[in-house]
């Protein structure tokens, strides 16, 4: 007993010192559930991981499982992050069923500015897709680039908007998808938030489609979250319906 008692007295102040840098810290801000970026980075040395399950119903003879979809980030200094995203994919399509692992994307977020009057915090985002570094059915032919320019303006204390503009190529085709969102930000306490979100995608050579979605997040405590959406089509090419929820956390 006399050597657990000193034991549990340094278990305990540890633990206070956790819990105290803990509160200390701004509570996380993830990229997901939603379509639109933030431009928030990772705290500096801190490892951050955002991972999901997305289910979307394409049409009456289609469907996709995301199950789990990754997306890994460190936070190299202030204004630099890296980024790693890995998923893997279930198509089902009439009576053929596909599975395995997406394209691996690997990328970084850099910050541009603050937000100042008009102008919104804002930074960059941009990601290259290894073709190779992928399940056989899944893999493409050629290296591909996505980029994203993501910002947001607080409009009130519990309010915001966020929106991001940016394109994206498959590695199979030369053309690009075009790309944007818009959404706003509701925070209801200081564990549960909400947002609304118009969102849509424009290839070159075909015609866009645009997507409508919502959903919450909770936080569990400054370092971790948990989220819930989903969305409906609002054109006849996007998809019918997706849902998807999430866990979050960064140490």
């Amino acid at each position: 007993m006399k050597h657990f008692f000193p034991l549990l007295v340094m278990l305990f102040f540890i633990g206070e010192a956790v819990a105290q840098e803990q509160q200390q810290r701004e509570p996380i801000q993830t990229d997901r559930p939603d379509q639109t970026e933030t431009p928030a980075l990772v705290p500096t040395g801190m490892f951050q991981m955002e991972n999901g399950f997305l289910y979307q119903k394409e049409n009456d003879d289609e469907n996709s499982l995301v199950t789990p979809t990754i997306l890994a980030k460190y936070g190299v200094n202030e204004n630099f992050e890296l980024r790693l995203i890995v998923e893997y994919n279930t198509i089902e399509s009439g009576d053929q069923k596909t599975s395995g692992f997406n394209p691996v994307l690997i990328g970084t977020k850099i910050k541009m500015c603050d937000e100042k009057g008009i102008v919104p915090k804002t930074s960059f985002i941009g990601h290259l897709l290894l073709p190779k570094f992928a399940s056989e059915d899944f893999k493409a032919d050629y290296y591909a680039a996505e980029f994203r320019f993501v910002m947001q303006h607080t409009l009130a204390e519990n309010l915001s908007l966020s929106y991001n503009l940016g394109a994206e190529w498959d590695g199979i085709t030369p053309d690009a998808t075009f790309i944007y969102t818009l959404a706003t930000g509701f925070t209801f306490t200081d564990k549960l938030g909400g947002y609304a979100e118009l969102f849509g995608f424009a290839p070159q050579n075909d015609t866009a489609n645009h997507s409508f979605d919502g959903g919450f997040t909770y936080l569990l405590s400054n370092d971790m979250m948990v989220d819930l959406s989903g969305g409906v089509g609002l054109t006849d090419n996007a998809p019918d319906y997706f849902v998807s929820c999430g866990f979050s956390f960064r140490i």
